[in-house]
């Protein structure tokens, strides 16, 4: 997942870029209130009990990935402003110190615990962000699909925005045609979940939000009347009976793309006007841990009988805590201190 409300403005020194944060608000609160509608769903699809709200942990899930392209895809067009290009290197060196230690801190532990349980392909595809092609794989890995689907987007856009960069929104608005027609054919053929959690399923979702920041300085400001119409779309969409091939379609085609307009929007509309709840201090903290948070909730909310309510919420609130500031901070720290040793080298060089 992506540092919630920070937007690195890159600067150019010879090949290197460097940061300076930017902090944008409302967006830790929006993400916190994202985590915790995945823990909401999680929890009530294990226990059996408020099952009409199972479907919000997906909801959560969209809006991560519409904050995540949004926020990509600043940062990359800032530094294609500033500097001329993007540096490929230094995006993925970022992105490596950012995703992959919290990550693996959990990943490699789990599956040494629960070995008896995976198999050989369910390792391979968890250490390879591969489990959104894993059709079948364990719960207590399963969510990892959403971060394969994360670390696929940034293999993929950067790239391709550094070659198509003129026509950026000509591929954005092509991604999000082709995405419901792949999904209406793994509906076709009857893939588990109609192939949803497979990158060209979800690439729509990651899409709106780059749209997003390409747009954003254009659109005028967003009133509440609006943002509220929006949040109803956000909450209705997701019951939609899509239990007929007329349905789905009409769920792929219009329902889904609407309600990715509509989190966008949303997104856009509490930046630009910062509610006082979206950054309290806890809300903000929850927003900061919300990566860590999402990797451990699912491991304790895996067994309910072992793990109630009561016990499974604290403790993936504290593995969440230890790994944001045992694991998170500290390698920020270190790929912090690293660019600037490199810049203070390169400047040492020139002179």
């Amino acid at each position: 997942m992506e540092d919630s409300a920070k937007i690195l403005q890159p600067a150019s020194f010879k090949n290197l870029r460097f940061a300076a944060v930017k902090r944008i608000p409302s967006l830790d609160g929006l993400r916190a209130v994202s985590i915790l509608l995945v823990i909401l769903g999680h929890w009530v699809t294990k226990h059996h009990q408020l099952t009409f709200l199972a479907v919000y942990a997906n909801v959560g899930v969209r809006v991560f990935f519409v904050i995540s392209g949004y926020l990509i895809t600043t940062l990359l067009l800032s530094e294609q402003q500033k500097t001329g290009g993007i540096s490929l290197r230094a995006f993925y060196i970022r992105r490596a110190f950012r995703i992959l230690p919290a990550a693996f801190v959990f990943i490699i532990p789990v599956i040494l615990l629960r070995w008896d349980e995976m198999r050989w392909y369910d390792v391979a595809a968890a250490m390879l962000y591969l489990v959104n092609f894993d059709f079948a794989c364990p719960w207590f890995v399963g969510h990892l699909w959403s971060l394969s689907v994360e670390e696929q987007f940034y293999l993929l856009w950067p790239a391709l925005l550094q070659k198509c960069f003129r026509h950026r929104v000509r591929v954005l608005v092509a991604v999000m045609t082709v995405a419901p027609i792949y999904s209406a054919l793994c509906h076709r053929l009857k893939l588990p979940g109609g192939g949803y959690g497979t990158f060209p399923a979800v690439a729509d979702n990651l899409a709106v939000g780059c749209l997003l920041a390409v747009f954003a300085p254009h659109i005028r400001k967003i009133g509440g009347s609006l943002a509220w119409v929006m949040v109803f779309g956000i909450v209705l969409i997701p019951h939609f009976p899509a239990n007929t091939p007329l349905r789905t379609l009409f769920m792929l085609f219009v329902l889904w793309p609407l309600m990715h307009l509509s989190i966008a929007g949303l997104v856009l509309h509490v930046v630009q006007n910062p509610y006082a709840i979206l950054n309290l201090g806890p809300v903000v903290f929850l927003g900061k841990i919300s990566y860590s948070l999402y990797l451990w909730q699912q491991l304790f909310f895996y067994r309910p009988e072992s793990f109630p309510i009561y016990v499974a919420l604290p403790l993936s609130l504290g593995f969440a805590c230890l790994s944001y500031f045992l694991v998170e901070q500290p390698m920020l720290k270190l790929r912090d201190t690293r660019l600037r040793e490199a810049r203070l080298s390169l400047a040492t060089a020139g002179d």
